[in-house]
């Protein structure tokens, strides 16, 4: 069965650097091959992953609309167009592959190609032991339910005050949009300083999360993000490469 990784939060706290770090660290420990979602229209974590997107379901909804309406589609019906559309834009490699969801590229909404994308999910994420979901800011992509149940829904904040109070909302927010996970991990990213304030440290109780810990700011990966280059290349020896490989290890019983 595969393990579902989600990663939620506020917009500008990291989510899609945590994303990509979760996944070359499991690459690392040899849990491939690994689907990689980018849920976020901002599409990013291709480049955080060192690939090139091709097309997004959105712009492929776009194309499959415009092509179901010229009559070009004869034999085939607007699903089956859509699926084989959507197949066609997974970006494969060696260890993981990706997809992405963008944005739709003319007037209409989400709805149809999320629809479509959880379809296509429930699908291909059986041939994969791990999946890793990079939401957009908030959990509209989980209540839609674009996958059914997460193994592992991690909320990430920054450590200011504004930045826990979300984490709490999302957590609340789950509750009440009923979105089924099986364990909850709260990552404070961006800290000045190695241990959590007392607010942070409330979180977990207030949120009943399985795990709780904080990231300092990082000049080495920082520097990566800022020149658009790919986590892969973030040294092993990078305390935050440390810390998240342990996470990893200890939430999945990796042999060390």
């Amino acid at each position: 069965m595969s393990k579902i990784i989600a990663i939620t939060g506020k917009g500008g706290v990291g989510k899609t650097t945590i994303a990509s770090l979760i996944i070359t660290r499991l690459i690392v420990n040899n849990c491939r091959p690994i689907l990689a979602v980018d849920a976020d229209p901002n599409t990013c974590l291709d480049i955080a992953l060192g690939i090139n997107v091709g097309k997004t379901v959105g712009r492929i909804r776009e194309e499959a609309k415009e092509i179901a309406g010229k009559g070009l589609a004869s034999g085939i019906s607007k699903q089956q167009l859509l699926e084989l559309k959507i197949a066609e834009s997974l970006v494969e490699g060696d260890d993981f592959d990706y997809i992405a969801m963008g944005r739709p590229e003319g007037p209409g909404c989400y709805c149809y190609a999320n629809n479509v994308l959880k379809d296509v999910l429930g699908e291909i994420t059986s041939h994969y032991p791990y999946v890793v979901l990079d939401n957009e800011a908030g959990l509209e992509n989980l209540s839609r339910r674009i996958v059914q149940k997460v193994d592992l829904l991690i909320f990430v904040g920054d450590p200011s005050r504004r930045g826990l109070d979300t984490i709490v909302r999302l957590y609340e927010l789950t509750r009440d949009m009923d979105i089924k996970y099986n364990r909850s991990a709260i990552i404070v990213n961006r800290q000045q300083w190695i241990e959590l304030n007392d607010d942070a440290k409330r979180l977990q109780d207030v949120t009943q999360s399985d795990f709780l810990f904080g990231l300092q700011e990082n000049d080495e990966i920082r520097m990566v993000s800022e020149k658009g280059k790919s986590m892969f290349e973030v040294s092993e020896k990078n305390e935050i490469i440390q810390t998240i490989d342990g996470f990893i290890k200890g939430q999945f019983k990796i042999s060390q």
